[in-house]
């Protein structure tokens, strides 16, 4: 009887190993979306970071995010992304702030 409650409690040991390090469990934080921009707030021409309001196309709420990444930064400086651009988006939340893995414009090339 011992032999079956060992085995068991190493079967539990190794599947919640198992659980903890699965590559998904990494990415469960992170929150797909697809909206339209409703608001940039860029603090200036070398700004590190934007934010960016978007309205969720299915839910209709307002999500701020925090955009960190120098390509989609460019696009805000350079008007490539613009107010009323539908967005596909990825973040996560850190610190109770919004920030942006993945920001696409969701029309063709």
């Amino acid at each position: 009887m011992k032999r079956y409650a060992i085995a068991f409690m190493l079967f539990v040991i190794v599947v919640a190993a198992a659980g903890f390090l699965s590559p998904g469990a990494a990415s469960a934080d992170e929150i797909k979306l697809v909206g339209v921009i409703t608001k940039i707030e860029i603090a200036g021409p070398d700004a590190t970071t934007a934010s960016a309001t978007l309205k969720d196309n299915k839910t209709g709420e307002l999500v701020t995010v925090i955009v960190n990444d120098d390509l989609t930064l460019d696009k805000f400086k350079d008007h490539r992304i613009v107010v009323g651009d539908e967005i596909r988006l990825k973040y996560e939340v850190k610190d109770g702030k919004n920030i942006s893995k993945y920001f696409r414009k969701t029309a063709g090339c």
